[in-house]
């Protein structure tokens, strides 16, 4: 588990792009009072060493809602769900199957992890209220020692702005839930929030609930169908992601909204799915319990009941099997659900 867990809001000034074995994208960043330095890892120290990343440039998840009224600094955070912090598994930050891995140099402009990551960077700092929301573990102040970088004292910074759980043995000391690192960044020339999310291959995406240590995913014959492929990061077999998707959802529906939301799941695999055991939980960790079967390519509602109520003001959805895994989760914000019995479709 990470020792100094938070996020860092400032204005970025300076990035150097990283180089070498165990190479990081270097951003001096300022607050009223401090200078830091971000290092976010751009290379794995072990294989394959390209990390997988996604870049949204039109981030929107109800985690940025509360972030404009934090003061500038390093503000530490509970790893829990209330605190404001990151879980990419439990969070539903954004679609798993959407990252890539990247090399982190390669000839020419903007094909390469540097360059995905500078492109929102120099954005940022470029314009001149932009700020950056940096996630992940904190050192220093060090009173002694200059930064290596950049040269300020005393040396200070964030580093970890990468996915912190599933770790493979050699770092598996780092796990834990609701720590994982990224990078937010607010442009409010055009009230524009974008996101940088960074993931070694040698992570699981399954973890448990409390260590955040990476856990099994056997398939029970006949019980769970092969995962659908997703255009990017493929699930391993038997792993269940994917194999239903949350489609919709009905958050504000005409008249009183308790017992009357829905979920629209739809079965995207060729096989019958038996739902026994399954779940649906809001961002508050609700569960209504799923029964039945899901035919092959068959979409339905499902009516929440009144003790799993889906927030107007922006929540989280997320389904799981019989195993407990995930199969998929989704986000919605505020604005989605301004129009009453509009369903969102996701």
């Amino acid at each position: 588990m990470l020792a100094s867990y938070g996020v860092l809001k400032a204005r970025p000034i300076h990035g150097v792009d990283g180089r070498g074995a165990n190479a990081h994208y270097q951003i001096h960043m300022v607050d009223d009072t401090t200078e830091y330095r971000i290092a976010v890892n751009v290379k794995s120290q072990e294989s394959p060493s390209d990390l997988e990343f996604l870049v949204d440039d039109d981030f929107r998840h109800p985690i940025t809602e509360p972030l404009g009224a934090k003061p500038l600094g390093f503000t530490p955070l509970a790893s829990n769900p209330n605190s404001g912090a990151l879980d990419f598994i439990r969070g539903n930050l954004f679609d798993r199957s959407w990252m890539r891995p990247l090399p982190t140099n390669l000839p020419g402009p903007g094909n390469d992890l540097n360059d995905a990551v500078d492109k929102l960077v120099q954005a940022a700092i470029a314009e001149e209220h932009a700020v950056v929301y940096a996630y992940g573990q904190r050192w220093g102040p060090e009173p002694h020692t200059r930064d290596k970088i950049f040269g300020f004292l005393p040396g200070n910074g964030i580093h970890d702005i990468h996915m912190n759980q599933g770790n493979s043995p050699r770092f598996v000391n780092d796990d834990g839930v609701w720590q994982d690192g990224a990078l937010l960044l607010f442009y409010p020339s055009v009230n524009r929030w974008a996101a940088v999310f960074l993931k070694f291959q040698s992570q699981s995406w399954h973890t448990d609930d409390a260590t955040g240590h990476t856990i099994s995913t056997p398939a029970p014959p006949g019980e769970t169908p092969q995962p659908q492929p997703g255009p990017g990061n493929t699930p391993a077999p038997g792993e269940p992601d994917f194999t239903v998707r949350i489609v919709g959802a009905l958050v504000n529906p005409k008249g009183a909204d308790q017992g009357q939301e829905t979920v629209t799941l739809l079965n995207v695999s060729d096989a019958n799915i038996n739902l026994s055991g399954w779940a649906i939980f809001n961002k508050a960790d609700e569960r209504f319990n799923l029964t039945g079967t899901l035919k092959a390519g068959e979409a339905r509602a499902f009516t929440l009941p009144i003790q799993v109520p889906l927030s107007n003001n922006g929540g989280i959805i997320t389904l799981t099997n019989n195993q407990g895994l995930k199969v998929h989760g989704v986000s919605y914000t505020k604005d989605q659900v301004s129009r009453q019995g509009w369903t969102i479709t996701f």
